[in-house]
């Protein structure tokens, strides 16, 4: 069993897009692949003429493995997709925004419990603990 979640579907693992935003948002709905970006600068081998460069994997532990035998590696990333989230602006300022994007995550975000129908619903609610986080981590 793994530790972290199943990606969404295998078949499509390796076909989305390099360049997708970074972090952020708070909430996840699916992991899509896992990703490990190589750097040349780093003792990775110089497979794109001297830019960085990734390998994706349809699981988390076979993306660690590959990190932990070559050079020139970062931790895995989660490249997840949010199919609406929370931006935060301004620190405190929260925004609900209904839109679909994709993002790399550090996998360690994926322990927060999956997005339900009601989380960002509770999340904005008047009577929502004061800290608004615990409702994204699973604590309230």
């Amino acid at each position: 069993m793994s530790k972290y979640p199943q990606v969404k579907d295998i078949d499509l693992v390796g076909t989305y897009p390099a360049l997708v935003k970074s972090g952020g948002g708070y909430v996840w709905d699916d992991v899509l692949e896992y990703r490990v970006w190589c750097h040349p600068e780093n003792g990775a081998p110089d497979i794109e003429e001297g830019d960085d460069y990734y390998y994706v994997f349809d699981n988390y532990e076979d993306a660690l493995e590959f990190t932990e035998n070559n050079a020139g590696t970062e931790e895995p990333l989660a490249l997840i997709l949010q199919e609406e989230y929370i931006s935060e602006p301004e620190p405190g300022e929260y925004i609900h925004v209904k839109e679909q994007r994709l993002t790399e995550w550090p996998v360690e975000f994926l322990n927060r419990p999956k997005r339900t129908a009601n989380t960002i619903l509770n999340f904005f609610a008047p009577d929502a603990p004061a800290n608004r986080l615990d409702i994204l981590r699973g604590l309230a």
